[in-house]
């Protein structure tokens, strides 16, 4: 009996080994690991047997970190080597091989050479030239003034640009160039080879952190550096200063809470514009707009018609409905003001940013600041206020060639609020929101603790018009923020 049955299970076993799933599953490509011992293992695994690769990218390492993969010495199977290969400086002839379309645009691109943000600043403290990126702010200005400005550009303010990798906090610690985007850090650390096709906001708030708009998306305003007006609890993040400052949890925008992620809207075509492409960036009205004023193709991809009613289809596949504008307000007040005037539930209100270059060891001055939202001089206040060890020369690096030359650059605020909102009238007659993000004072101390710089700012109050990533329902009150703005307007109309 025990035998029959013994027949029997293998006969269906049979059986079932013979069924077929015919039901398509996309194409598995196995992982670049293998559990062999690294010593029998080709070329550069010799070594780094622990590296994956994505499909797409899976070909020799020589074919873009250069090198020689046939050594069996690491001296010979480094020469050569290119040890970052998506950097500004290789990527046309590692990246620009399989993708020279892309690399053309992000050349030209702002995220690139940030022409905008150097020239706004360079002119608001009197510059009349204006340069094409920022490897091109002078290292010597015949105007004193402005080299101390240009000085803050390239070492203290600029420290976030794809010529670099971030600072070094966990969350911030990123790669170059085209891997800034697409290849995933933890904690300061690459993950994978394995190549990101869309950047996660991960990515993008490794950029767009510490009050300016992306870390807003997410509710995120940074706290004040005093110590007094920080709170440091503790939280589930595995670090407790990710960004490099404790941040205060405010309302995040409403398109982050319905799960869209910064590409849904900034999409590639759109974060490789030029200055001259700037004009044609994304509105509300892209999305929220009649369907008829889309355009064909619509600006945002993955705008649609589903049963007469619009929808948009996000890059996780997931379908939400579009809002269009039914409120009488928004066709009373069209042409005259911006979206965010009535929507933006809070903004970066930082008043009176105070930068000082000092060549003094005098570090005791900045012990109630010694979190600075820079971890090069956080490092050295720490290392020099409460290390037994010789102190360290008060000197920092230049963001962009890396060489480290006197001065330290500190940093304070006035006041950090995000209440009220600032509206004003733009040159164009529309009533939009402002930022203090130029209301900069710079002051520069020389090693003999002379006064070179007191306070210097720029020609006007440093405000300037931006959209502040906080949308959310205009409430109630939304007619206070401008109404004063708009009687004033009719008081002086003839």
């Amino acid at each position: 009996m025990h035998y029959k049955i013994f027949f029997l299970f293998l006969a269906l076993a049979a059986l079932l080994a013979g069924c077929k799933d015919d039901a398509p599953h996309p194409e598995k490509k196995a992982a670049v690991t293998t559990n062999k011992p690294a010593a029998l293992l080709p070329g550069c695994r010799r070594c780094h047997a622990r590296v994956t690769l994505d499909q797409h990218h899976d070909r020799s390492c020589v074919s873009c970190h250069r090198g020689d993969d046939t050594a069996t010495e690491q001296q010979k199977a480094h020469t050569g080597l290119v040890a970052k290969p998506a950097s500004p400086a290789n990527m046309a002839k590692s990246c620009g091989k399989c993708h020279p379309a892309q690399i053309q645009s992000c050349a030209g691109s702002l995220h690139l050479s940030l022409e905008k943000a150097v020239n706004l600043t360079r002119h608001h403290f009197g510059a009349t030239d204006t340069i094409d990126a920022l490897t091109a702010i002078p290292l010597q200005e015949k105007n004193p003034a402005l080299a101390l400005v240009d000085d803050m550009l390239r070492r203290r303010c600029l420290r976030c640009h794809l010529y670099g990798r971030g600072d070094d906090y966990p969350y911030i610690k990123r790669g170059s160039g085209c891997a800034a985007c697409h290849l995933q850090f933890s904690g300061g650390t690459l993950q994978s080879h394995r190549f990101l096709k869309s950047p996660g906001d991960w990515q993008c708030i490794s950029c767009h952190y510490a009050n300016h708009v992306g870390a807003d998306y997410y509710g995120q305003f940074e706290h004040d550096f005093n110590w007094e007006y920080r709170t440091p609890y503790t939280s589930s993040e595995p670090y407790l200063r990710p960004y490099g400052v404790e941040l205060h949890d405010l309302a995040p925008d409403i398109h982050q809470q319905k799960g869209l992620i910064c590409i849904d809207c900034h999409n590639g075509k759109n974060l490789q514009a030029g200055q001259q492409q700037i004009e044609q960036k994304i509105r509300c009205l892209s999305c929220h707009g009649e369907p008829e004023s889309w355009g064909q193709p619509p600006e945002i991809d993955g705008l649609e018609i589903d049963k007469g009613k619009p929808v948009f289809i996000d890059h996780s596949g997931h379908t939400h409905p579009v809002p269009m504008l039914r409120n009488p307000a928004h066709k009373k007040y069209s042409g005259r003001m911006s979206c965010q005037v009535c929507h933006a539930q809070w903004s970066f209100d930082d008043y009176g940013t105070y930068l000082l270059r000092s060549e003094t060891d005098d570090f005791d001055m900045m012990e109630r600041l010694t979190v600075q939202s820079s971890s090069w001089v956080e490092q050295l206040l720490n290392h020099n206020l409460n290390s037994d060890e010789d102190e360290r020369d008060p000197a920092m690096p230049d963001g962009i060639t890396g060489k480290i030359r006197p001065g330290i650059w500190y940093k304070g605020f006035g006041r950090r609020r995000w209440r009220p909102i600032i509206v004003r009238r733009d040159d164009d007659g529309i009533l939009k929101v402002f930022r203090p993000i130029l209301d900069l004072h710079l002051s520069a101390v020389d090693s003999e603790g002379r006064v070179l710089f007191d306070d210097l700012i720029g020609k006007d109050d440093g405000l300037r018009p931006y959209t502040p990533h906080t949308t959310g329902p205009a409430g109630l009150f939304y007619l206070d923020r401008f109404q004063h703005l708009l009687e004033r307007r009719q008081t002086k109309q003839p």
